[in-house]
C-alpha cells in the first residue's frame, strides 16, 4: 500500500468509529498503531480526515466511495499492523476510558436495542454478559452490531445457548478460567418440521460462526446436543476455535 493512500486509510477506519458514535473522542486501536508504526503525525490523519469529510459532503460520488472504504477500512489496518481493531474512546482531558456495560438475564424480544442504548449512553468499549440464552434473532443482531462497531466481549460466569452467539460477536473476546460456555441445538420453530428446522438451523448458526470468524464446527458441535442437555466447551477449545481470543485472569 503506498503511503498516501495509507494515510487515507488509517483516516477512514478514525472517521468509521467517530461517526458511529457520534464522538470526536472515538478511534480505533488499528489507528493508533498504525500511525506509530509507520511513523505518521496525529495532526496529517486528523487533516487527511477532516479534508475526506469536506470532500464527501459536497460531492455525492466521493460520500459512496468513503462509505465502501470505511466498510473495511479497520479490518486492513489491523491485518497490516497485527494489532486487534477495537473501538477506543478517550475523555476530555485525553485520557482513555474503559468503560464495560454488565448485562445479565435471559436474551428477550428488544434485547439487542436495549444493550446497544446502554452502550452508547454509557460510551462503553465493551459488554460483559453472563445469560443462559433465549432469543437468536436478537443475540445476533446484537454480535453484529458489537462487531460493526468494534466493541469486546468478556465472559466471567455463564454464557449458554443464544449468549455464545453474543460472545462471538465481539472485536475481541475474553473469558476468565472460571467461565462456563454451554451450546445446544436450538428450537425448531413451530412452523417448521423438526428435520427441515434442525437443518436450516445447523446452516444459520454455522454461517453466523464463519461470518464472525470462528470455526463453525461449533456449530455442528451444537447441532450433536438435545435442546434439554448442555455441552461445555472448555477455556482450550473456546481459544482454539476462536470463539475465545484471549484468556484473562479477570474483567
Amino acid at each position: 500500500m503506498e503511503r498516501d493512500e495509507l494515510l487515507t486509510t488509517i483516516a477512514t477506519c478514525h472517521l468509521r468509529r467517530v461517526v458511529q458514535n457520534e464522538d470526536r473522542g472515538a478511534t480505533d486501536a488499528v489507528v493508533i498503531a498504525a500511525v506509530e508504526r509507520y511513523g505518521f503525525a496525529v495532526e496529517d490523519m486528523v487533516e487527511r480526515a477532516n479534508a475526506l469529510t469536506m470532500t464527501a459532503v459536497d460531492d455525492p460520488g466521493a460520500r459512496a466511495s468513503l462509505r465502501r472504504l470505511a466498510r473495511d477500512a479497520c479490518e486492513r489496518l489491523a491485518a497490516l499492523t497485527g494489532t486487534a481493531s477495537g473501538l477506543v474512546r478517550f475523555d476530555g482531558s485525553g485520557n482513555i476510558g474503559n468503560t464495560w456495560v454488565v448485562v445479565t438475564g435471559e436474551i428477550h424480544e428488544g434485547f439487542a436495542d436495549e444493550v446497544i442504548g446502554k452502550l452508547r449512553r454509557e460510551k462503553a468499549v465493551g459488554l460483559l454478559i453472563s445469560s443462559p440464552g433465549g432469543s437468536l434473532y436478537e443475540a445476533r443482531r446484537l454480535g453484529r452490531y458489537l462487531r460493526e462497531n468494534g466493541l469486546r466481549v468478556g465472559v466471567k460466569d455463564v454464557c449458554t445457548s443464544a449468549c455464545v452467539d453474543v460472545l462471538a460477536g465481539g472485536t475481541e473476546r475474553y473469558v476468565t478460567r472460571g467461565a462456563k460456555l454451554g451450546i445446544h441445538q436450538s428450537k425448531v420453530p413451530k412452523h417448521l418440521s423438526s428435520h427441515e428446522g434442525g437443518q436450516l438451523s445447523v446452516v444459520a448458526a454455522a454461517l453466523y460462526l464463519r461470518e464472525m470468524g470462528i470455526d463453525d464446527t461449533v456449530a455442528l458441535a451444537a447441532a450433536s446436543v438435545p435442546n434439554d442437555s448442555m455441552y461445555w466447551i472448555s477455556v482450550a477449545e473456546a481459544l482454539e476455535t476462536g470463539l475465545a481470543t484471549k484468556l484473562v485472569d479477570d474483567i
